[in-house]
C-alpha cells in the first residue's frame, strides 16, 4: 500500500508517515532498521545530527536500490558550535548522509535553500514565541515544525497549532505513541482498547489514526517488520468519529506529560553546571 502525502508550502510533497532513526536506534547502526523501512515502501526517513547516526542512515539509502530522488530525508542540527555556520553544520550532515541568533540563523537556513543545499527547510520543537520571530523576518516560511505530539500534550500545542495552520505550516510528530511507551498507565489506554475492539485496530493503530485525522506527519520507528506493516496499514482503516476523536482529547486532557520539557531541564541544568 502507498503512504499517501501532503503538499508543504514550498510545493514539495511529504509522505505523511516517516520512519524515525532515534529512539531505539539512538546512537546505532541504523543500516538494517533503515533498510526494513525503505523496503516496507517508506519514503520519509527522519533523523538528527545528535541521534548519532546520520552516517549509517546514509548507507543505507545507499545500499537501499531507492534512487534518492524518491526518499524524503530530515535531518536536524541541535546547536552551533562557536563559529561554526548552518551551512557548515548541514554539509557536515550531508557527507554523512551522502546526500547565534535565531533571526540570524532562519536566514543562514534559507541561504541554504537557495543554495541547493536543501529541498525544503522546517524547524523542530519551536515553541509560539520562536515560531513568531522566524515568521517576522523569514522571506522563505518554514514548511514544518516537528513536535512532540500526542493526547497528553495536545492541548498545550493548540496555540502554536493555531498559528501554523494560519501560514500553511505542517505539523510533524515524535513520541505519537507517548501513551503506549512511555505513560503506559495513563487514562487514554483505555478508550485505545475500546476503540480498537470497535475497528478491529490495535491501540499503536488508533493513536496513529488519531494523529492522521489532526493532519500530522507521523514519524514512529520499531525494530519489527511485522510493526512496519501495521503501521501502514493505519491508512486503510476506517476513519475515527467525531466522538472517538472528542474521546481521545478528554482523556489526553486527565494528565499533563512532555518528554521535552523534561529534557529541555535536564539539557540547561547541564548548562549551568558547566558554567559554574
Amino acid at each position: 500500500m502507498s503512504i499517501p502525502v501532503y503538499t508543504l508550502l514550498d510545493g514539495h510533497t511529504i509522505p505523511r508517515l516517516g520512519f524515525g532513526s532515534g529512539t531505539a536506534h539512538l546512537r546505532q547502526d541504523a543500516v538494517k532498521p533503515v533498510l526494513m523501512a525503505l523496503h516496507a515502501n517508506y519514503m520519509h526517513i527522519d533523523t538528527a545530527q545528535m541521534y548519532g547516526n546520520e552516517d549509517t542512515v546514509g548507507d543505507a539509502i545507499a545500499q537501499s536500490g531507492v534512487p534518492r530522488e524518491k526518499v524524503f530525508l530530515t535531518t536536524k542540527f541541535f546547536e552551533l558550535t562557536e563559529g561554526q555556520t548552518v551551512e557548515q553544520s548541514l554539509k557536515s550532515s550531508l557527507e554523512k548522509l551522502k546526500p547565534g541568533q535565531l533571526e540570524d540563523v532562519w536566514r543562514q537556513m534559507e541561504g541554504v535553500k537557495e543554495a541547493g543545499l536543501a529541498r525544503s527547510i522546517g524547524i523542530s520543537n519551536f515553541r509560539l514565541d520562536e515560531l513568531e520571530r522566524v515568521l517576522r523576518v523569514a522571506k522563505h516560511k518554514p514548511v514544518v515544525n516537528q513536535l512532540e505530539f500526542h493526547p497528553y500534550n495536545y492541548e498545550q500545542l493548540l496555540p502554536v497549532l493555531k498559528l501554523q495552520a494560519a501560514h500553511g505550516i505542517l505539523t510533524e510528530s515524535w513520541g505519537g505513541l507517548t501513551p503506549l511507551t512511555r505513560k503506559t498507565d495513563g487514562p487514554v489506554n483505555a478508550v485505545l482498547q475500546e476503540l480498537g475492539k470497535k475497528i478491529r485496530a490495535s491501540q499503536g493503530q488508533i493513536l496513529m489514526k488519531w494523529l492522521e485525522q489532526k493532519r500530522v506527519i507521523v514519524v514512529t520507528t520499531t525494530s519489527k517488520e511485522a510493526r512496519l506493516k501495521e503501521y501502514v496499514d493505519v491508512y486503510a482503516l476506517p476513519e475515527l468519529s467525531d466522538e472517538d476523536m472528542k474521546a481521545i482529547d478528554e482523556a489526553g486532557r486527565q494528565l499533563h506529560y512532555s518528554a521535552s520539557e523534561l529534557c529541555a531541564q535536564h539539557y540547561f541544568a547541564q548548562k549551568v553546571q558547566k558554567a559554574q
